[in-house]
């Protein structure tokens, strides 16, 4: 069982969609609900170098957080979202990519993470769903919340990791970190915990998933390369594995860039560091932005226009 307490009470909002106006909470503060039920998702782009084969590759990667009405039980976005029943859950929904190059042939991963803005109702998220796909094949996992803990099921090309489906404790998950992170960073868990590693770590590492023992801790920084001023980094190790997410101090605790350093390469691998360092943030109703003309909209994030 997770092994923190949140410190803030959070209300689920139970007609929302993207395209839906804000409904004020008593208990949220008003700038969370405009910033975040204002009918526009976060798009924020990040220049990545990412290690892999014992090399760091350039690559971009973009964070996509936006809430969602979810149903509970069905562990899907609901096509009613004026459903006024209990199954009606608001989530803060983060879509992360990554695109990167390895010599001849492109990789290209997506994790989705489903986390209740309610951490008082519904303290664990609902599921996260993981993809990559490389010239080789592809691999995709999927953990859904049960009742106590959760059902994993995975799909791979490799003889070695096959298809699985399996339970894994409801321990923290590394990747619900990052929309603990914009819902409220005081309810990340500090100190010694149990954590579920990242999906992408687990894809690209070729690991089963399981619980370890974790330290996490937050600093506060005066300045680093993500950032001229104060900001804070939120720091995780195990074993031989160390990420640190820097954010901004105040709301709405934007995401500056990430470092994950591990073992990289086969023979004698060495430890490298993936970097992301933010280029831009934009909010738009990207779903609607769809047309060819829409393609100049990557310019302002820095992106590559195809």
């Amino acid at each position: 069982m997770k092994n923190f307490i949140y410190c803030f009470l959070f209300i689920s909002l139970t007609a929302c969609t993207p395209s839906n106006s804000q409904e004020i909470s008593t208990i949220k503060p008003k700038s969370f609900n405009d910033y975040w039920y204002a009918g526009k998702a976060e798009i924020t782009s990040y220049e990545l170098q990412q290690a892999r084969y014992g090399e760091v590759h350039s690559g971009e990667a973009v964070l996509v957080f936006v809430t969602e009405p979810f149903s509970k039980k069905k562990q899907v976005k609901l096509d009613n979202w004026r459903d006024q029943s209990p199954d009606n859950v608001s989530v803060m929904k983060l879509n992360m990519t990554k695109k990167f190059l390895t010599g001849i042939y492109p990789y290209s991963m997506m994790m989705s993470t489903f986390t209740p803005v309610s951490a008082d109702k519904h303290p664990d998220p609902f599921k996260v769903t993981t993809s990559s796909q490389e010239w080789c094949g592809h691999t995709f996992m999927q953990l859904n919340l049960e009742e106590k803990d959760y059902r994993l099921r995975g799909y791979s090309y490799f003889e070695s990791e096959g298809d699985v489906d399996i339970s894994v404790p409801n321990a923290i998950l590394e990747d619900e970190l990052w929309t603990r992170i914009r819902l409220n960073p005081e309810s990340l868990p500090v100190g010694e915990v149990e954590l579920v590693p990242s999906t992408f770590y687990l894809r690209l590492r070729h690991q089963e998933s399981g619980v370890k023992k974790a330290t996490t801790k937050i600093s506060e920084l005066s300045k680093s390369d993500y950032a001229g001023d104060a900001h804070k980094m939120y720091s995780i190790e195990y074993d031989n594995r160390s990420v640190n997410i820097y954010f901004e101090s105040t709301f709405p605790y934007t995401i500056l860039g990430w470092e994950e350093s591990y073992l990289s390469g086969f023979g004698k691998p060495e430890k490298l560091t993936t970097k992301a360092k933010k280029i831009n943030t934009i909010k738009s109703a990207y779903w609607g932005k769809n047309s060819n003309a829409d393609r100049e909209i990557r310019k302002e994030l820095g992106l590559r226009v195809e």
